[in-house]
């Protein structure tokens, strides 16, 4: 059984904890400053999981200053992670888990390591791939393309994979999601909005306890 070197435990243990989150952040910024203080606020509001992605410039300072001041119960991980190469800078800041975007090379080298992986995949056979390739779960990528009834019928012949619905997923799409098996969402805009990039931290803070709330009528 993979381990996660983070904690020490199965790498089951992030689905577990991010199907009781059920909302990971993600962060897409101009401001490694802003990243970092839009990650902690977010914690701050009751979020559990928040990725940085590195097309955030300095995303892996970013990484290392928040896995510094996380919180207990609080996750933090790298997004948009590709290559090699990629795995291994992720692994030095203090990434407790990685996500890419599609199926690439990072996956199999970061589940090697005992990283957990969200792994994007839109096709049945990217997700079943992704899995095979050491993916922890399945990120279902871009989401909005079909909607929650898509996911429903991606997941009806792989029950056991666990998909995280990610892209164009804002606030009132959350239910159709959870409702159909997903094990959470990923948010990106309709939740970070121009925090990561210097905006409103108050308005940041507002938009997360509403996404706490929704999701706190799902938790397992």
């Amino acid at each position: 059984m993979v381990t996660d070197v983070a904690t020490g435990m199965p790498s089951n243990a992030f689905v577990d904890a991010l199907a009781r989150a059920r909302v990971m952040a993600i962060i897409r910024g101009t401001d490694p400053d802003a990243a970092v203080a839009t990650s902690l606020a977010l914690f701050d509001e009751g979020v559990r999981f928040v990725e940085i992605s590195l097309t955030t410039p300095k995303a892996c300072d970013a990484i290392e200053q928040v896995r510094a001041q996380l919180p207990e119960g609080a996750h933090i991980g790298a997004g948009t992670v590709l290559t090699e190469a990629d795995v291994t800078d992720v692994e030095a800041a203090g990434a407790q888990f990685v996500v890419t975007p599609a199926v690439t090379p990072s996956i199999a080298v970061a589940a090697g390591r005992g990283l957990p992986v969200a792994a994007g995949a839109l096709t049945p056979t990217e997700a079943w791939t992704a899995v095979q390739q050491g993916a922890s779960a399945v990120k279902l990528f871009p989401a909005s393309l079909g909607g929650p009834g898509y996911l429903k019928a991606v997941r009806d012949p792989f029950p056991a994979i666990p998909f995280l619905a990610v892209g164009g997923v804002g606030l009132e799409e959350l239910d159709g999601y959870l409702a159909v098996g997903a094990i959470g969402v990923g948010v990106g805009s309709p939740l970070v909005g121009d925090a990561a990039s210097g905006g409103d931290l108050d308005a940041l803070r507002r938009r997360a306890r509403a996404y706490v709330a929704a999701a706190e009528r799902h938790t397992r």
